[in-house]
């Protein structure tokens, strides 16, 4: 199976599979349709999600202020919004090919 990123007017929409209070920050790769990131922080008062996003900025190149989430706050599964890029930079600079690849 294969990252399902949905492309929006603004930008894309990522799934992910957070899990909070990891070792280290990571984001792991493809784990079926959803992208797996392991974070420090601890899943309280939105720590675990800023992690998240800053985490997924740093690995697109992109400012922290363009990736949020948008579903899923108080939830280990999470879609996350990150403006200003496309679905093949997306894929490219997280090391994710396409299911057509």
């Amino acid at each position: 199976m294969s990252l399902e990123i949905e492309t929006v007017e603004d930008g894309v929409v990522i799934p992910v599979k957070v899990v909070p209070g990891a070792s280290r920050d990571q984001v792991a790769g493809p784990l079926g349709s959803d992208l797996k990131i392991r974070v420090r922080a601890a899943a309280e008062a939105g720590k675990a999600n800023r992690a998240v996003c800053d985490l997924l900025a740093r690995h697109l190149d992109i400012s922290p202020r363009n990736v949020r989430v948008i579903d899923g706050h108080h939830h280990p599964r999470k879609r996350i919004l990150a403006r200003q890029i496309d679905e093949e930079q997306v894929r490219r600079r997280l090391g994710c090919p396409d299911a057509t690849a």
